[in-house]
């Protein structure tokens, strides 16, 4: 059994030896890592100088590009592809803990630009927010929604303080220090952002509240969002 492992690995995944997941191809040395994480559950030793949140929640990561990775078609093979697929398939996590993955593997921060698309007439911008709960409806004309910071109108504008106190809520958590995580939240929550948990992964979300109003168009009467941040 272990001489087919090694044979399947050495066919499948160029090894790499410690410390070359730091090195210059970030690709084999990703899916490496991928490989040695489904035979052992175990992350990289040293990504936890890159990252903010716990090995828990680092193991998550790994599980997701394991499973992205097996169904990608093909895998990706160059560092902007490897990008790319790390940010689309932790796209709801951290922001801080994405860059830091990528600037462990040595792959680029930025994705490749997406392509656009057209949006309806009179529409000037699509908000991408996360799932609505129906209890931030309060009456019939206005609604709390969150968007991700990952979104990229959002991650450009996230206040340094901000992003400072949800990593620092973030380790204080991994420390069990719970009445500190909860005075950095309140201190997020009242700079207009939040963080929210969301299939367990904790997501550092900004708040908008959105006014419906009423407009008469002709023989329909449709609605007009403004976002009231």
């Amino acid at each position: 059994m272990g001489n087919a492992l090694r044979l399947l690995y050495s066919h499948c995944f160029k090894p790499t030896t410690a410390g070359d997941s730091q090195g210059k191809d970030g690709v084999s040395a990703l899916s490496h890592d991928l490989f040695q994480f489904d035979i052992t559950s175990q992350v990289p030793e040293g990504l936890s100088y890159h990252v903010v949140s716990s090995k828990k929640a680092q193991a998550n990561w790994y599980r997701k590009l394991l499973d992205a990775w097996r169904e990608a078609k093909p895998p990706p093979k160059t560092p902007e592809e490897a990008s790319s697929f790390v940010i689309q398939t932790l796209k709801r996590h951290q922001k801080a803990d994405v860059e830091g993955l990528l600037a462990y593997y040595s792959l680029p921060q930025q994705p490749p630009a997406s392509a656009t698309t057209s949006l309806p007439q009179g529409v000037k911008f699509e908000l991408q927010t996360l799932p609505v709960d129906t209890k931030a409806v309060p009456d019939g004309d206005t609604i709390t929604v969150y968007v991700s910071t990952t979104d990229p109108r959002e991650s450009l504008n996230v206040p340094r303080d901000v992003q400072l106190a949800a990593d620092q809520r973030s380790r204080a958590r991994a420390a069990k220090n719970y009445t500190k995580a909860d005075e950095l939240h309140k201190k997020i929550i009242d700079s207009g952002y939040r963080v929210l948990n969301l299939q367990n992964q904790e997501i550092l979300a900004r708040k908008y509240r959105i006014r419906l109003s009423a407009m008469k168009q002709g023989n329909r009467c449709t609605r007009e969002f403004d976002a009231i941040r």
